[in-house]
């Protein structure tokens, strides 16, 4: 298992000490043990998480709604309910699909300057939809 310090973890997470040291504070992240010289280390879970944390930031979430999102999504959570999840999310993905399809019409007669800035609102939730697509690969059965 990769291990990270502080100044490690901050390097890689592009963030300052401070910021993990305040995070640490809060229990947004925590260190995974101690090395001989008591120096806090760090998992690449909590690099993953600092990502996600920033993610949440630019979306202009508060730091304890962050905060209660990650505990929700630390929670072991039982087979069923994860498949009722995917269920609804498949169901809402359709939905999605259906509803783009009815605007493909609207979006081909959009103005260049219109298209940019309906992808620039748009981007940052697709991006945020395929990030959880690929944390649930991830965390999946091998296909």
């Amino acid at each position: 298992m990769n291990l990270y310090r502080i100044g490690e973890l901050a390097k890689a997470a592009r963030t300052s000490e401070r910021t993990i040291d305040y995070y640490t504070k809060l229990g947004l992240i925590s260190p995974e043990s101690r090395s001989m010289k008591n120096y806090r280390l760090y998992s690449h879970e909590t690099l993953i998480a600092l990502e996600r944390i920033n993610q949440l930031k630019q979306e202009k979430y508060t730091l304890e709604e962050i905060k209660s999102m990650m505990s929700r999504w630390n929670e072991a959570t039982p087979e069923t309910d994860v498949s009722d999840k995917l269920v609804e999310l498949e169901i809402h993905m359709q939905r999605l699909e259906r509803e783009v399809k009815a605007l493909e019409p609207i979006i081909s007669g959009l103005k260049p300057v219109q298209a940019r800035r309906a992808l620039a609102t748009l981007l940052p939730q697709g991006v945020a939809c395929m990030e959880a697509i690929r944390l649930l690969l991830m965390q999946g059965p091998p296909m």
